[in-house]
């Protein structure tokens, strides 16, 4: 499993300090362009004609989300209609659709609410706190070091030494190290990743990067738990915590202070930076496919709301909607 290739070679990577290994692995030496990326996912991942080309494994589940005023946001048209509805889909990282769910990783959040005027504001996380690189061609690189030779072998070392030459991939490559096996979409958190701004009417300008926290609370699966479960089991264990009672999650903004960077994911922010929570989405339905052909590009945000220069999140748009082209034309 590639969540279990990669993590075993962080973690060694991480005990080799003065190890002797060249460090010939690098960031990609010419500007990555999202049909790199896209074709990159589908080397490691294999071709799944019709799926999407990162988080080909997910569910589609629907609600609303209940927003809650704050002064940071004022006049937000996102959080001055009341009651909008919101579509969801919760996804397992990598391009195979039959990924095994015991694995640790990777869980994603594509999220969609629907305004009144029919514009949307898309949030779309990952699981992890912390992107692997500042940058495409960082990222790039590092996902070269994970392909095969012609002899279908894959060399951790390469991988080791990417990591090791390149510190902006060094937080995820220690996330993924300790990463367990969420026990459920509903008892997972997500982060943006991003920084966003938003200007209100009076030209006052709010940095913000966002997270998702659920509210039965964030759980994991240790090893022998996970060996437990069936290979697919996420999607039932959310229907049946949603006949038993309510799931929910709250949107959170921690507000970002001039030294904070807007520009590299890579980078988390202080932990006492202040958050806002801006709204309450709570789960109605799940299951069905209502969310396959949703394009949950994170720049497409409501009024008042703008990405950052992130070249990381600028590159997300021209890379879904590749992705999202080749998947309504079976490729």
């Amino acid at each position: 499993m590639k969540h279990t290739i990669i993590a075993s070679s962080i973690a060694a990577c991480l005990l080799i300090v003065g190890a002797t290994t060249p460090l010939t692995a690098a960031a990609a030496d010419k500007e990555v362009q999202a049909t790199d990326l896209v074709d990159i996912f589908e080397k490691l991942g294999g071709k799944h004609p019709g799926y999407r080309k990162a988080h080909a494994k997910g569910m589609c589940a629907a609600g609303t989300f209940v927003p809650s005023a704050n002064e940071h946001f004022k006049d937000a048209a996102l959080l001055s209609n009341g009651e909008l509805p919101v579509s969801m889909r919760f996804s397992l990282g990598g391009a195979n659709p039959n990924s095994d769910e015991r694995a640790p990783g990777t869980r994603g959040l594509g999220m969609q609410i629907k305004l009144p005027n029919g514009s949307f504001h898309t949030f779309t996380g990952n699981n992890f706190p912390v992107f692997a690189g500042k940058d495409p061609e960082t990222f790039f690189g590092f996902l070269s070091t994970l392909l095969p030779d012609e002899n279908g072998k894959t060399d951790p070392a390469k991988t080791m030494a990417f990591i090791k030459a390149n510190p902006s991939v060094q937080a995820n490559a220690m996330w993924n190290q300790q990463a367990k096996t969420p026990a459920s979409f509903a008892n997972t958190a997500f982060f943006g990743l991003h920084t966003f701004y938003f200007d209100n009417a009076n030209g006052e300008k709010t940095k913000f990067r966002w997270d998702i926290q659920p509210s039965l609370g964030v759980k994991t699966l240790d090893k022998d738990e996970a060996a437990k479960m069936p290979e697919t089991f996420l999607a039932d264990t959310f229907a049946k915590q949603l006949k038993e009672g309510t799931v929910s999650f709250t949107i959170m903004a921690s507000l970002g202070e001039a030294e904070d960077s807007d520009i590299d994911p890579s980078q988390q922010w202080p932990a006492e930076r202040p958050q806002v929570e801006l709204g309450t989405i709570t789960v109605t339905t799940s299951g069905g496919d209502a969310c396959k052909n949703t394009n949950f590009d994170p720049n497409v945000m409501s009024a008042g709301f703008t990405p950052s220069a992130d070249p990381v999140l600028r590159m997300r748009s021209p890379a879904y909607a590749i992705s999202f082209g080749k998947r309504l034309s079976n490729q």
